[in-house]
């Protein structure tokens, strides 16, 4: 099964050079993910096509909105830390991913 995550930001641009990143360390791993970067604006857009949406650390203020327009659709929601955000740190996003998807390595 192929995980779509969507990565959201102010305008888009900064998220997408982080879902790129995050393609090339789920192929890597050998992992079937499908990553789009938008602006926050329109995540309604990508809501039901969406299985993770990763928030950039600038919108925190806006996560409780964010979860509320996808979380009841069964998407599963991160805030993402500035040290992933800041290094456009793809590995380190799909371990998030997995994480959220129950597929990472327990704690």
């Amino acid at each position: 099964m192929t995980t779509r995550v969507l990565v959201v930001c102010g305008g888009g641009a900064s998220s997408g050079f982080l879902a790129q990143s995050i393609r090339k360390a789920a192929k890597q791993a050998g992992t079937e993910l499908v990553v789009d970067a938008r602006s926050e604006t329109e995540v309604d857009e990508y809501a039901d096509r969406i299985e993770v949406l990763l928030i950039g650390p600038h919108l925190a203020y806006m996560e409780d909105k964010l979860r509320a327009k996808v979380e009841p659709r069964g998407v599963k929601v991160a805030l993402l830390p500035h040290k992933i955000y800041g290094r456009l740190d793809g590995a380190g996003a799909f371990a998030l991913i997995e994480e959220l998807m129950g597929q990472g390595a327990q704690a």
